[in-house]
């Protein structure tokens, strides 16, 4: 499967309606629970893959086929160090929009939410 990305660049946005595409596109890939419980985990910094199945309830290769679709879709990064994959998110604009959105929900029903708020990076 090659990757597909939901980056809009001026290259990919040519057309007024590809904006529409490209937005049905992140929603698309925001579509799984999962994927959005693995983006809450990430918004704090770069986790290995260990870490995030022992914060959420699901099998490996479970996990792995949500961080595949992640990947392919420019949404996170990897490395490898070792055996270990480490994941981050490299584009903002999905955690914010979940943020938002899950913000918003656990608001409306008077939950707290489970999306981390972005840290301040340490003064230097």
């Amino acid at each position: 499967m090659s990757k597909r990305s939901i980056q809009a660049t001026p290259s990919t946005v040519t057309e007024p309606d590809q904006v529409f595409e490209l937005a049905a596109e992140v929603f698309r890939v925001m579509s799984a629970p999962m994927r959005l419980k693995i983006i809450s985990h990430l918004c704090d910094g770069e986790r290995n893959v260990s870490y995030l199945l022992s914060k959420i309830d699901t099998t490996q290769p479970n996990m792995s086929q949500h961080l595949t679709t992640l990947y392919q879709a420019g949404v996170l990064g990897k490395r490898r160090e070792g055996v270990q994959i480490y994941y981050r998110i490299i584009d903002d604009r999905v955690s914010s929009l979940c943020r938002a959105v899950c913000t918003q929900i656990a608001m409306d029903a008077d939950f707290e939410s489970p999306m981390a708020e972005p840290t301040a990076s340490p003064a230097t």
